[in-house]
């Protein structure tokens, strides 16, 4: 699997860079997001299966980063950040990222991150009959093509944010616990994870501009509100 290191620390680059290595990562290190974007141009090397991109670059916004890198292609990207505030993670995801992770880290916790990102398939790829769709109220859950729409205007997801609202969809109103979430979304049980469950609750909430569509059932976990539910 390659992966694009995107850290303009160089010391920081090497180390990391040797962690990943040993975990089977053929990686490359780009220095700023110039280098990263030039990286990424179609045909240029073999295609990349993850981006860890550090928001603190020298030349431009980590998050304007980030959008050029999802208006180009659907390669799965990781936020580094030390921005531990809800707003900024909610703002990374609206732009296309598929996960962070708060700096300082744990190197364990990266490479079960790295991993849950790249073991989903493709944004657009089929998993399931052509006509299996969710229907709630406004909201349109397009399964083969993991589309959704509200009022037929389409809302752009993450990979995570999708599968997130599809599992809470596929049982309205029936209560799933964090670890059971955690689990089937992330596809591990790290403890870390939980954090990054809330923060993707709230930015599908604010995408729909539903914020009552997913309640928080304090202590257990969420639920999916619908219509009549």
């Amino acid at each position: 699997m390659r992966l694009l290191l995107v850290e303009d620390d160089d010391h920081v680059a090497a180390a990391l860079s040797a962690v990943l290595a040993r975990h089977g990562f053929d990686v490359v290190h780009a220095r700023n997001g110039e280098e990263a974007l030039q990286a990424l141009l179609p045909g240029k090397t073999a295609p990349f299966g993850v981006v860890l991109l550090d928001l603190g670059l020298p030349d431009q916004d980590g998050y304007e980063v980030c959008g050029k890198i999802r208006k180009r292609g659907s390669t799965p990207v990781i936020m580094v950040t030390a921005r531990a505030d809800v707003r900024s993670r909610i703002h990374g995801l609206n732009l296309g990222a598929d996960d962070y992770v708060v700096k300082p880290y744990d190197t364990g916790e990266l490479i079960a991150r790295i991993h849950a990102v790249i073991r989903r398939p493709p944004s657009g790829a089929a998993e399931g009959p052509a006509d299996s769709e969710l229907r709630l109220g406004s909201v349109r859950i397009e399964l083969p093509t993991r589309q959704v729409s509200v009022d037929g205007s389409t809302i752009q997801l993450t990979r995570k944010e999708f599968d997130l609202l599809a599992l809470l969809a596929q049982r309205p109103g029936v209560v799933f616990r964090r670890e059971q979430i955690i689990s089937e979304v992330w596809r591990t049980s790290w403890e870390g994870t939980g954090r990054t469950l809330e923060v993707h609750v709230a930015s599908l909430r604010s995408k729909l501009h539903m914020p009552a569509l997913i309640e928080t059932v304090r202590g257990v976990g969420y639920r999916l509100v619908a219509p009549g539910v």
